[in-house]
């Protein structure tokens, strides 16, 4: 299990994503940018110990309507090769030093071990506490075919999010801006979804929502 180091970081993750979140596709800030506050989320454990996981959702109130989003970040003690497209950015971490900071949805460990999580074979952990299992994470998957990270190695930015897409006609769909779900219900996939994962979050107000984080879709049925 990943140890969590209450510690400090130089400059804070929030810092990082506020240069980097108004240049992304899928943002939909006010024009004097992000004014962001962490609101939840959830953290995976790397098998080999070595990569940070952690699915960010950070609010942001600059626009008329404050909007939520969906941070998938990988923590490196050394630059990703073939990954700088994808850098977010470096901070000082106060126990483990240099540390790199990448949108997760470009990291293979992030991809397996979040495709791990749809079919069952990993748990969700608490975003502040170690060996923790985060119980309001929900995940379901219906596909019969095993998934294999290798095939979801590319990935690109939309206006919804980011899509990974594997060679068989499958796509994991990233939702990045968030939206809740119905009032009193749970999470919805879109149709024909052969898997999803969701989970919850503080709005500005204090109340507490859910919503989807990500959904692994058929090409031909996605809506």
């Amino acid at each position: 299990m990943a140890v969590i180091h209450h510690t400090v970081l130089t400059p804070t993750k929030l810092e990082l994503l506020a240069s980097w979140l108004p240049a992304r596709p899928w943002y939909h800030g006010g024009a004097g940018g992000p004014d962001l506050a962490k609101a939840g989320g959830f953290r995976l454990d790397d098998p080999q110990g070595e990569v940070g996981i952690e699915f960010l959702v950070v609010t942001d109130a600059s626009a008329a309507d404050p909007a939520a989003y969906l941070v998938p970040l990988t923590y490196r003690g050394a630059p990703l090769d073939g990954a700088e497209h994808a850098l977010v950015g470096t901070m000082e971490h106060g126990v483990l030093g240099r540390r790199w900071a990448y949108d997760g949805a470009h990291d293979p460990v992030l991809v397996a071990q979040l495709l791990a999580l749809i079919e069952g074979r990993a748990q969700a952990q608490d975003q502040n506490a170690s060996d923790t299992p985060d119980r309001e994470v929900l995940r379901a998957c219906a596909n019969e075919v095993p998934l294999k990270a290798a095939d979801f190695s590319t990935a690109e930015d939309g206006p919804d999010g980011t899509e990974l897409s594997a060679p068989h006609g499958s796509v994991l769909h990233l939702h990045r801006l968030l939206h809740p779900a119905p009032q009193d219900g749970p999470p919805v996939p879109p149709g024909g979804a052969a898997g999803h994962v969701a989970g919850s979050w503080l709005l500005p107000d204090g109340t507490r929502t859910c919503g989807l984080f990500a959904a692994l879709l058929h090409t031909d049925r996605r809506s």
